[in-house]
């Protein structure tokens, strides 16, 4: 028998949100707000397309920020602070706008929680995905602008570091005094400051001048009217580049004139027509900026382990000081990698750290063995 009862035809009412959930829905709604602020810094600070979708992806948290406000009736006129994590973010926005912001923004929408949250929708967990996606992709340009000269640079301070603070101390466990630990540490710093700026000048204007040789010429528009059109070795051309038979057949009838399309330019490009101010190698750098990146950041990072040795420190204390401070310069360019790569800023400055300091204990090692030999 069916239950007529008037109360059992009532379909199951919502339950009223606990205090936690509305906390939880309050914070929410102030990172929101905090995520759209940033997201107009950064816009104020770029024109063209990338002004355009920074602004996009404000209105997005602007409509999320709408859905928690309609959750929170009135209670989302109580004013909650945004997480530590978005307030830092929108500092640096607002002062900097640099790629640096953006690799961080990137790691925060990579971090939603709404996709476990049951009062937030699909369609705002599928957004916060996709914003990773969109703040990635504008963090690639950035990085693609400084990644030449950002790698010699922060290979140079690295590599300073390391090597100078393995000298001093492969030094200093021999025994000898502190006025030769750091003359020894003060030419390390030059010979290695000027041996790096000299390498990546060459290493990079090979690599630039290899790219540029391996780029197709437009000899064939020159060359395509005197050709045998049976032989025709523009086919050859073209199969080289990488085309298939058919598709260098097709190409070569273009630049014969028997076809009036240009279907496929890009394997018959013109260096010399390229758009002025546009370089195509741009993340590979210049010969100069990494040389001089090299040399400066080489210099700055291997002057920290003989600092102590500058102030008149001497014996372990000088050693100690030497590490300590090596060691938080370790951490810090590790954890910069790190960030604009997108990765854990924390993991990578511990890595760095090992590496250095292990290296750095080899060599102490390596000098005390030699040190009690000489005795």
């Amino acid at each position: 028998m069916l239950n007529t009862h008037p109360e059992a035809e009532r379909p199951p009412q919502p339950r009223p949100p606990s205090s936690s959930d509305l906390k939880r829905w309050r914070q929410y709604l102030a990172d929101e707000r905090a995520e759209a602020d940033t997201y107009r810094y950064l816009a104020e600070r770029r024109d063209g397309e990338e002004r355009d979708i920074l602004l996009a992806l404000a209105e997005a948290e602007g409509r999320h920020e709408a859905h928690w406000r309609e959750l929170l009736g009135e209670e989302a006129n109580r004013r909650t602070r945004a997480s530590l994590r978005n307030r830092l973010l929108g500092f640096l926005a607002r002062r900097f706008g640099s790629v640096f912001v953006l690799a961080l923004a990137q790691r925060a929408e990579g971090r939603s929680p709404y996709a476990q949250d049951p009062n937030a929708t699909s369609a705002m967990a599928a957004d916060e995905q996709i914003h990773e996606e969109v703040v990635r992709g504008l963090a690639t340009r950035g990085r693609n602008r400084l990644s030449g000269n950002f790698r010699a640079a922060v290979f140079g301070a690295n590599d300073g570091l390391v090597s100078n603070l393995a000298l001093v101390m492969g030094i200093g466990a021999t025994g000898v005094s502190s006025g030769f630990i750091l003359f020894s540490g003060l030419a390390g710093l030059l010979a290695g400051a000027l041996s790096m700026g000299a390498g990546e000048y060459v290493s990079v204007r090979s690599q630039r001048e290899l790219l540029e040789a391996s780029r197709p010429t437009q000899i064939t528009l020159a060359a395509a009217k005197s050709l045998d059109i049976d032989a025709n070795e523009l086919v050859l051309v073209y199969r080289a580049r990488g085309m298939s038979l058919e598709a260098a057949e097709h190409r070569a009838a273009e630049r014969m004139g028997l076809y009036s399309c240009d279907c496929d330019p890009s394997f018959s490009l013109n260096p010399e027509a390229a758009v002025e101010g546009v370089d195509e190698h741009e993340t590979v750098g210049t010969g100069i900026g990494a040389a001089t990146s090299s040399f400066c950041f080489f210099a700055s990072g291997a002057i920290i382990p003989v600092l102590p040795y500058i102030f008149g420190l001497t014996g372990l204390a000088a050693v100690i000081t030497s590490c300590v401070l090596v060691g938080l310069a370790l951490l810090i360019t590790g954890g910069v990698v790190g960030l604009l790569s997108g990765a854990s800023p924390l993991k990578r400055g511990l890595r760095q750290l090992a590496i250095g300091l292990g290296a750095a204990g080899a060599t102490y090692l390596l000098g005390m063995l030699f040190g009690t030999g000489v005795a």
